[in-house]
């Protein structure tokens, strides 16, 4: 198993498949081990992520570390947390953003990872492109409603609105995201890590 995780994710970060349609070229960034019990699925790494190398290193991962009450250390355990985002290379800029991920990239990746992660207890979608791909139509009709309506994705799934500051208007209008859904993603989020 260890084997065959390594050699996937070599191949993964090797990855050249839409280097075409990246303006600063692959730089796929992942984490991952087989023996991870949390796994977080993002869009798509931005410009800062690209640079470093390094997963939800920005703003957004300070917030979405700050909603899981987990520290950089721990977040960062790849033994215990797999981090796969939807596109693994930074897509682009576009008019309001970031663009969305390269649709080549989950189809052909994300199979063959879920099935080296046996000891997942918990994924959670982080934004509407991860929420797209894994729950396809049993998605609501918005982000909102999705996200609303989490605990009816477990004990498997759990949606996340995209913790960019850019959403810093959607937080205000959905007040209900921090008083709700936050203590259950983070008491969620520690049993999923928890030795068992």
């Amino acid at each position: 198993m260890k084997d065959s995780m390594r050699r996937l994710l070599r191949q993964i970060r090797a990855c050249r498949v839409c280097a075409k349609h990246l303006p600063l070229g692959p730089r796929p960034v992942i984490r991952a081990s087989g023996t991870a019990t949390l796994l977080i699925v993002g869009q798509a790494p931005g410009r800062r992520v690209h640079k470093t190398g390094v997963p939800w290193n920005d703003p957004s991962g300070d917030r979405l570390r700050a909603w899981l009450g987990l520290t950089r250390a721990e977040f960062y355990d790849a033994r215990t947390i797999a981090i796969a985002p939807i596109g693994f290379c930074y897509p682009g800029r576009g008019t309001r953003g970031d663009l969305p991920p390269q649709p080549e990239c989950a189809p052909l990746w994300h199979p063959r990872l879920r099935a080296l992660l046996p000891r997942v207890r918990l994924t959670l979608l982080v934004g509407i492109h991860a929420q797209a791909f894994y729950l396809g139509r049993r998605r609501r009709k918005n982000l909102a409603e999705t996200v609303a309506a989490a605990r009816d994705y477990l004990p498997e799934f759990l949606p996340l609105p995209h913790p960019s500051p850019r959403n810093q208007q959607w937080f205000l209008t959905h007040p209900w995201f921090e008083r709700r859904i936050v203590p259950l993603v983070r008491r969620l989020a520690r049993e999923a890590i928890r030795p068992s």
